[in-house]
């Protein structure tokens, strides 16, 4: 794991270490929308986990990745520039494979002045890489989720 770095407007976030052992039990996600066309990429992500934890993956205006223990909030109308649209995600993002897997490893990349750059859960079959690229949340999964 690479040596913690502090965001400078979000702080370090939670201790990651606690979701190791963990079931991911729900995932639920917010898309943009504007004119009735959804954005294919969620603009955050909540997973819940089965010890009632509720971790949220978004990024900063200052391009970074933020994690904290936070709930769901409801949908947000934004007016002429469109909604984010809150909802659950069980087929949505590539978190759904591992829906009821144990997280077994947890890494974080970190860059100078800009804090949390990525996080990587490991399930028993696959990772998924949760990164901040150019200010957008970018989900990928890597093996067989199976």
């Amino acid at each position: 794991m690479t040596a913690p770095a502090m965001c400078p407007a979000h702080g370090p976030g939670p201790d990651l270490a606690a979701l190791v052992g963990r079931r991911l039990t729900a995932v639920v996600a917010s898309w943009f929308s504007h004119r009735g066309e959804r954005a294919a990429e969620p603009v955050v992500v909540w997973l819940r986990d089965d010890h009632g934890g509720c971790t949220f993956v978004g990024t900063g205006s200052d391009w970074c990745l933020i994690v904290s223990d936070d709930r769901p909030h409801a949908d947000v109308d934004l007016g002429e520039w469109g909604r984010l649209d809150v909802r659950d995600a069980p087929h949505g993002t590539p978190f759904a494979p591992y829906l009821g897997h144990p997280v077994l490893a947890v890494r974080q990349e970190h860059a100078p002045g800009t804090g949390r750059t990525a996080l990587e859960l490991d399930f028993p079959t696959g990772t998924v890489r949760c990164e901040s690229r150019d200010g957008d949340l970018r989900l990928t999964a890597t093996g067989d989720p199976r």
